[in-house]
């Protein structure tokens, strides 16, 4: 059968347009695609792996300033349970929740099993004092305990030991480690205090 040459013309054209069109429909679902798995990715990393947090207040010094970022391992969380020593990022304890910060940083000083208690200035585990490198002071709140740390539970404390310079373990008692978001491994900023905790 012959089609006149504009008729051929205009099948082809349709026929390009169509192919055009699918082309374009399937390379826009192939980006939406990678774009959804990516912020599935980054959801899943802030949410289970790593994440960024910023030092607000006094509590921590000398080993924190204020301002300073630390990058968080929460991944650790899952695998391991906290110990002695370390610095984690832990939800304030709901009676002592203040609203702009919700979240603490402080030392795991004592773990589930432990007897903690603060004498004459001193920190004491189990019966034996506590070497405190990180700190710049003794305990100038008074004595407290002796407490038993339960199961499932920490007791944490601020390094800045100065007189009513952090609420902590002492204050709200031992906490659950559900409460604990991750350990802080590193400051990061400014570049210039960068260490490794």
């Amino acid at each position: 059968m012959f089609v006149p040459r504009n008729e051929q013309n205009h099948t082809v054209s349709r026929s390009a347009m169509d192919a055009e069109g699918k082309s374009f429909t399937h390379e826009l679902w192939d980006w939406t695609k990678s774009i959804l798995v990516a912020l599935l990715v980054v959801i899943l990393f802030h949410q289970f792996g790593f994440n960024l947090s910023t030092v607000r207040g006094n509590s921590m010094q000398p080993t924190l300033q204020e301002g300073e970022w630390l990058f968080v391992n929460k991944a650790i969380t899952y695998v391991k349970a906290p110990r002695r020593g370390e610095v984690v990022i832990l939800k304030e304890p709901e009676e002592q929740l203040v609203a702009n910060h919700p979240f603490l940083v402080k030392r795991v000083v004592a773990i589930a099993g432990d007897e903690v208690e603060g004498r004459d200035g001193l920190l004491y585990v189990n019966g034996i004092v506590v070497e405190e490198p990180y700190t710049d002071t003794p305990i100038l709140d008074g004595d407290f305990g002796p407490m038993l740390v339960g199961q499932g539970h920490v007791f944490v404390m601020g390094d800045n030991r100065h007189a009513a310079a952090s609420a902590d373990s002492r204050r709200f008692g031992a906490v659950p480690t559900s409460h604990i978001q991750g350990r802080a491994e590193y400051v990061l900023w400014p570049f210039s205090m960068a260490t490794k905790l």
